[in-house]
């Protein structure tokens, strides 16, 4: 099947967005000299667009609710969500609807594109909502303003974020100011908050060699910098991301072995409904009135040097 995709241009820059594979982006990459390109972030293959697997874009987004809930199950306000689970290894619902659903897109601009979705309040979900991205190339990189809007009578709880997948090249380094990270059992789900060594060494920039982690972390300050070394074949590049609240934690995912990593800016922790006696700051979560919007935004920054 083939898929379409929306291209976005600004100078060096280009984005290639596919609305009809979960609101995603494809591939986001800079234009080089010879007519080569540095990825920012892994880029989808051909494959994967044929085979309509968000999971294998280069970002996606998290809505309503982000990472793991608890075999899917939780209850807020007398109603009661009951999502199926994504993977047959495991009872957990995994990153909301957003991702498992067609987008409808509208270019505003050669640089500008609308992508919404707009969800009936069914599919173990029963709050209608209405979900929109803006995603914008400039000359600072990419900005993605995401926002969701209760369309229900009742108040939703709800769970913003993005998903990008980052290369996990040769000597990747990782900066980030976080307060603490959860712990987790043997499913990933959170069992007790934790100061580890590894927020210092987050603190200062560490490489991402041999780290191996599925956590979320609390206390982010909005800002995270990956950086790839200068080699034989390309120049010092880094990637900024810059969030705004409510993207107050961080989710790190970085299977072994695998060329690529996931730092995943969100509003929510795994499983939050079901987290009791916490600060709400350590769990994330927001409630949204009959009408109102969440909204979020955050930016990708680009350097090549």
């Amino acid at each position: 099947m083939r898929t379409n995709l929306l291209q976005l241009r600004h100078g060096a820059l280009r984005a290639q967005l596919a609305p009809g594979i979960g609101g995603s982006i494809a591939r986001f990459y800079s234009e080089l000299e010879g007519g080569r390109r540095w990825h920012w972030l892994r880029p989808a293959k051909d494959s994967a667009l044929r085979a309509r697997d968000a999971r294998a874009m280069a970002s996606f987004p998290l809505l309503p609710f982000s990472n793991r809930l608890r075999e899917g199950r939780a209850t807020y306000g007398g109603r009661h969500i009951a999502l199926q689970p994504h993977h047959s290894t495991s009872p957990h619902a995994l990153h909301g609807l957003g991702w498992q659903m067609p987008w409808q897109s509208k270019r505003i601009g050669p640089a500008h594109a609308r992508m919404t979705l707009s969800h009936e309040g069914a599919d173990g979900w029963p709050w209608p909502f209405l979900a929109t991205q803006e995603i914008r190339l400039d000359d600072q990189g990419l900005l993605i303003d995401l926002s969701i809007r209760n369309l229900g009578t009742t108040p939703m709880p709800v769970g913003l974020g993005h998903h990008p997948y980052l290369p996990r090249r040769r000597g990747t380094r990782l900066a980030a100011d976080l307060a603490g990270m959860w712990a987790t059992d043997a499913e990933c789900l959170p069992t007790q908050l934790e100061r580890p060594p590894l927020l210092n060494q987050l603190a200062q920039g560490r490489t991402v060699q041999g780290l191996r982690l599925d956590n979320n972390f609390c206390g982010w300050q909005g800002v995270a910098r990956v950086d790839w070394p200068a080699s034989g074949f390309h120049r010092h590049a880094a990637l900024t991301l810059r969030a705004l609240a409510p993207l107050t934690l961080l989710a790190l995912y970085m299977p072994p072995q695998s060329p690529w990593f996931c730092v995943e800016p969100v509003s929510n922790c795994t499983d939050w409904l079901n987290l009791q006696g916490y600060p709400p700051e350590t769990t994330g979560g927001s409630v949204l009135a009959s009408g109102a919007t969440l909204q979020t935004s955050l930016r990708l920054e680009t350097s090549i040097r």
